[in-house]
Formats: structure tokens, sequence, C-alpha cells
């Protein structure tokens, strides 16, 4: 914004002193007359509140959100967020806890604890939060782990591993359907447990379903309350997440986002935002794991839960050390009072040239024989810019 203003500015103003120059050369007055109009032109409107508008209210502002917990790596994420109008969550992590637990085990063939000790010893080496929800309920059982070979991780779907020579699948149902697998049988458990928000797990040993465990994740406390605030700047809410469409849909009520996009593999979450891109949409994503960094990357503003990846707080261009949602209504309200700022100073600094060229062109001498001194041209540049600086500091006592 000051880049395209200041374009425009500073050759119009050097214009003007030429312009003025010539005009008092013309009607007859000496050289010495003409510098000195001249000079005051170009000394009254040297751009200092100009350049100093847009830098000094981005450094407040910065400033502003690492004292609330909000890192903001560049004044262009910090301008940009306050024009989102299509806000994009990852569901695990963000929208909740990134902790789950393992809430119902169930199946028709073999003993509970035995699922879940088979179950837990695949994914021992697993780094997805749901294997590792399994993992700490077989410990918690004091279940010992069969030694596992093979194991293999499918994307999106779930685990592939070996234990005594036989194949074992661990997943969701997109993983049965490509394996041709029969999960009839555990539908209506399935199916209940979806409805209470929980995230049912197949477990299959050579080409049958064993058994089935469920994994439910708790909704951080304040994750309902930042998306109605979001809401109420019209922005629109979109949830993403690779659960089924019941278990999703369950989450997305219970907060209150405006569509649930379900069953989405992680190499599919870029895609989605940049769909949205194209809808003419102004996007900001928010996310946490490994498999949220492309799409990070893609938004026009990615935001980082603090709790997250590495890879993800790299790729975000805000972080959220708070690992807090009410963080983003934060960062987007806090860039709306930014721009603000920024159009007042520009608004003043203009106005203040608006007044000041005229007079150093040497309208008052025509009136009254009056002359601007570039002397006190001088001094009502500096005046500006401590108007403009006093304006950005303004910002400090903003309340988020």
């Amino acid at each position: 914004l000051a880049d395209m203003v200041a374009g425009y500015f500073v050759p119009v103003v050097m214009g003007i002193a030429f312009l003025a120059a010539i005009i008092w050369l013309i009607a007859g007055k000496d050289i010495a007359f003409v510098l000195s109009i001249f000079v005051s032109v170009l000394v009254i409107a040297c751009p200092c509140a100009l350049g100093l508008a847009t830098p000094t209210a981005i450094m407040v502002g910065t400033g502003l959100g690492a004292k609330h917990g909000i890192l903001i790596k560049s004044g262009e994420a910090l301008e940009i967020s306050h024009k989102i109008n299509a806000l994009v969550l990852d569901k695990t992590g963000t929208i909740t806890e990134g902790k789950p637990s393992v809430t119902t085990i169930v199946s028709h063939s073999i003993e509970k604890l035995e699922l879940l000790q088979i179950a837990a010893s695949c994914e021992q080496v697993s780094e997805h939060p749901l294997g590792q929800a399994i993992v700490n309920c077989a410990k918690d059982e004091g279940l010992s782990f069969y030694s596992v070979d093979g194991f293999q991780s499918i994307t999106g779907q779930g685990i592939q591993a070996m234990i005594d020579g036989r194949t074992y699948y661990i997943g969701n149902r997109k993983l049965c359907k490509e394996l041709g697998l029969d999960d009839s049988i555990y539908e209506q458990e399935a199916m209940i447990a979806a409805n209470k928000g929980e995230t049912p797990m197949y477990v299959a040993r050579d080409g049958q379903v064993i058994g089935m465990i469920c994994v439910s994740d708790t909704v951080k406390k304040t994750s309902a309350e930042a998306i109605a605030q979001m809401k109420e700047l019209g922005i629109k809410v979109y949830m993403l997440t690779g659960d089924n469409q019941l278990t999703a849909k369950y989450i997305g009520n219970e907060v209150g986002v405006d569509k649930v996009i379900a069953e989405v593999l992680p190499q599919d979450k870029a895609s989605i935002v940049e769909s949205l891109q194209k809808e003419q949409n102004c996007v900001m994503m928010v996310g946490d794991g490994i498999n949220d960094a492309p799409a990070l990357v893609q938004a026009d503003v990615g935001v980082a839960i603090g709790s997250g990846s590495d890879i993800a707080l790299d790729s975000g261009d805000i972080v959220l050390m708070k690992s807090d949602l009410q963080d983003v209504y934060k960062a987007i309200k806090l860039s709306k009072a930014t721009i603000r700022n920024i159009k007042q100073n520009l608004f003043w600094a203009f106005f203040y040239n608006a007044c000041g060229i005229p007079l150093a062109a040497g309208v008052l001498y025509v009136i009254n024989g009056m002359l601007l001194s570039p002397i006190i041209g001088g001094f009502a540049m500096s005046l500006s810019s401590v108007c403009v600086v006093s304006n950005a500091l303004r910002l400090r006592r903003t309340k988020l």
C-alpha cells in the first residue's frame, strides 16, 4: 500500500516543484527566489510521514501480536489478514486437543484385550495421533507388544504390518474398501460411535476384519466460541478432516462451522484451499501437522498451531504459541486495527502535504507577500513525522 502511494506521490511532488519554479521564473523572480520555492516544496513534501506510516504501524502491530503469543513473520501476513473471508481449519490438534483416547473396543472373533494388543503392536512405530492413542491404551492395560515386521503407512487410510508371518491392516473404512474387506458386521457399532463423534478404526487379519477400535478426541474449550467470533466478522469457516462423514458432522455441529469437508486425504488439503481461492476467496488455513504444510503454504495466510510439527511452524506465516483458536480471531482483529491505523497515517500525511505544498509553492506570497522559508518547511515536515509515529504508537493500547 505504501509502495503504491509513494509511486504516485513522489513524481507528482517533483512535478509540482519544477512547475512552481518555472512559473515564478516566468513571473520575473530572481534565481534565489525561484530556488527557495523549489527547495521549500521538496522539503515540506519530503515523504518521511509516508515512509513512516506503514513500517511504524506494522512494527507496533507485530509487537502487540507477540505480546499476546501471536508471532507474525512478515508485514505482508499482517496486511493480508484483514481481507480474509474464508477460514479453513484442520480438525485434529486445531479444533480438537490432538490427544485422542480409546473409547470402545469391539470384536466378534477374538478377545478385546488380544485385539488391543495386536493393534498396539502394529501401531507402536506409527506417529499418527490415533495410533498413539491405541498404544497408550495398551500400556495402561499393562499389555506387552509383539515383534512387528514390514510396517508400512498407507497415507490417509491406515497402516500395514506383519506379526509372526501374518499380515494385519489397521485403518478407516476407506482402507477396507480399498482392500475389498467386508466390514458390515461392525456397521451398527461404527455408526453409533461416529454419531458420538468417535473415529472407528478397523483391524483386519489375512483378508478379514477381526475387530474395531474407536478413538475419540476432545474438542478444545475455546474452539466453538472462537469460530462464532470469526463468523461474526463475516468469515465462512470450513473444517477439513480425514474422518468419516458422521464423525466429522458431529464435531462440525458441535463447534458450529459453516461447512464440513470429510474423508480428505492429506495431499488434497492444498487442492481444497486452491479451489476456494479460485472462487475469489482470500483464504486463511490453520493447521498443526506435517500434512497441513502444503495447505499452509498455498493459503493467502497460513497459521500454524504452536504445539504442532516443526514443518508446519516453518510453513506458517503466523504462529499461535498458545495453540488457541481464539488467537486466530485476535490476529485478524489486529490486522484490521493495523490497516486502519496505516490508512489514518496516510490520510494525515496527505492532508498535511495538501496544505503545505501550496504554501511552499508561494500561494501566500501572491496574497500578502509572505514566503514560506525552507527552514519552516523542514520543521513542518518533522512535525508531521512525529504525528504519524505518535498515531502508530496508539496501536499498543488496542484491546484484542
